[in-house]
């Protein structure tokens, strides 16, 4: 049920937001939140390490999508020097 709510706070921020930076931490309060319902769906199956090992890979999948969305955050930042989702009409500058 905490996972759920604060999967929901991660969405709405996330769909509600246009600052890139506040868009990826949205999307690891996301993340997040599904490693908190696997490690409690592993504390109610005890002898079961599924949960924990899918949030280990979580971990993993949080952490390379935070590199890259840094990184295009980066050098979209260099062209259009804001950070607003909005301004990111167009592929090439």
């Amino acid at each position: 049920m905490l996972s759920g709510l604060i999967f929901s706070i991660g969405a709405v921020g996330f769909l509600v937001r246009r600052n890139v930076l506040v868009q990826l931490m949205c999307i690891e309060l996301m993340l997040n939140s599904v490693n908190l319902a696997l490690v409690a769906y592993n504390r109610v199956h005890v002898g079961n390490m599924t949960g924990n090992v899918f949030a280990f890979f979580v971990i993993a999948v949080a952490a390379a999508e935070a590199a890259v969305g840094l990184a295009i955050v980066i050098a979209f930042y260099r062209l259009r020097s804001s950070v607003q989702s909005d301004e990111a009409d167009a592929l090439r500058h």
